[in-house]
C-alpha cells in the first residue's frame, strides 16, 4: 500500500466515524425522547415474572394477595410481578447497489443506517438485544444479537463501512436465512427499498416465526425522469448503461407509471400477507413518521 492509499484509507475511517458520531448523537436523542416508549408500547415481552412482595395498600388488588406471606406476616401482602423483556431485535438490511440513490440530503443506504441506528437504541433502552444482517443478492454479513451501546455502535459502521460484495438484491435470500436462524419469536426489521425479484415466499416464512416490520427506504427523485434532453441512465444493480430521450413526454411517462405500478404491487403483496410497513423517504424527518405508525400499531393491538 503506497503513502497516498493510506492517506485515502484513513480519510475514510475518518469520514466514517464523524458518521457514527453524528447517527449516535441524532438517533439517541431521538430514541430517548421519541421512540423508546412507543417501541416498548408495541414490543411487549413474552410475558410477566414474578419481582417481590409489599404490604397491601388500598386500591391493590385482592387477588394479587400472597396468602402464604399474609399467614406468616399477620398482615396483608400482595405480589408484584414485571414484564418479562429481554426481546431479540433483527435488522434486515439491503446493501444492494440501489442503496446508493440520492438526491437531497441524503442516500438511501445512510438513512437504512440511521433508521437501524434509531431501532437499536431504543431496543437497548428497553434492555432488548440486537442483531444485524446485511445483504444484497446473498447474505453478506451475520452480527449476532448483544445488547449495550458499544454493540450498537459496531451495527452503525458494519452498516456504513462494509463494502458489498455483490451488486444485486434478493429479499427472498435474506429472509430465508434468518428463517434458519435459531431465534425466539424475533422482532425483524426489513430495512430496504423492495427492488427486489419475488419474495412472497420469504415474508410467508419469517411472518409466521416471527415479528416482521417493513421499512421502506426510498428516494421520491427515484419515480422522475427529468427533461434534461439525451441522457445516460445507469441500472446501478446490473452496472448496465442506457441513452434515453428523457425530452420525450412519453418516455417520462412510461417511467413514471413504472414505478408506481411497483409501488401498488409491493403494497398489495405486503397487505395480503399482512406484513406491516412504512415508507420513508431520504430528506424527510423520519422520526415523527416512525413514531406515528407505531402508535398506530400499538393502538391496533
Amino acid at each position: 500500500m503506497t503513502h497516498q492509499d493510506e492517506w485515502s484509507d484513513r480519510a475514510e475511517r475518518s469520514e466514517v466515524l464523524k458518521k457514527i458520531r453524528r447517527i449516535e448523537i441524532v438517533t439517541r436523542r431521538a430514541a430517548a425522547d421519541t421512540l423508546a416508549g412507543q417501541y416498548h408500547s408495541v414490543f411487549k415481552g413474552r410475558g410477566i415474572e414474578f419481582d417481590q412482595v409489599r404490604p397491601y395498600t388500598v386500591g391493590d388488588d385482592i387477588r394479587s394477595i400472597d396468602w402464604n406471606v399474609t399467614a406468616r406476616h399477620g398482615s396483608p401482602f400482595i405480589k408484584q410481578y414485571q414484564e418479562e423483556r429481554e426481546l431479540t431485535v433483527m435488522l434486515l438490511v439491503d446493501l444492494s447497489a440501489s442503496g446508493l440513490f440520492g438526491t437531497r440530503s441524503s442516500r438511501k443506504i445512510e438513512l437504512a443506517a440511521e433508521l437501524s441506528a434509531l431501532l437499536a437504541f431504543s431496543a437497548i433502552q428497553n434492555n432488548d438485544k440486537v442483531g444485524l444482517l446485511l445483504f444484497t443478492d446473498r447474505v453478506e454479513r451475520v452480527i449476532l444479537p448483544q445488547k449495550g451501546r458499544k454493540h450498537v455502535l459496531r451495527v452503525i459502521s458494519e452498516i456504513l463501512s462494509y463494502t458489498p460484495q455483490r451488486r444485486g438484491t434478493d429479499i427472498n435470500e435474506a429472509l430465508t436465512y434468518l428463517s434458519r436462524l435459531r431465534l425466539n419469536g424475533a422482532i425483524v426489521f426489513l430495512i430496504s427499498d423492495f427492488i427486489s425479484p419475488d419474495y412472497s415466499q420469504g415474508l410467508k416464512v419469517v411472518s409466521r416465526k416471527h415479528d416482521l416490520v417493513g421499512l421502506l427506504v426510498r428516494d421520491e427523485k427515484e419515480a422522475v425522469l427529468p427533461d434534461v434532453g439525451l441522457a445516460p441512465l445507469e441500472d446501478l444493480e446490473s452496472g448496465e448503461t442506457v441513452w434515453v430521450d428523457t425530452s420525450d413526454r412519453n418516455t417520462r411517462r412510461y417511467h413514471e407509471e413504472y414505478w408506481r405500478k411497483m409501488d401498488a404491487e409491493r403494497r398489495m403483496l405486503l397487505g395480503r400477507l399482512k406484513v406491516e410497513h412504512v415508507e420513508l423517504s431520504c430528506g424527510d424527518d423520519y422520526v415523527p413518521r416512525l413514531a406515528a405508525f407505531f402508535r398506530r400499531r400499538a393502538g391496533r393491538r
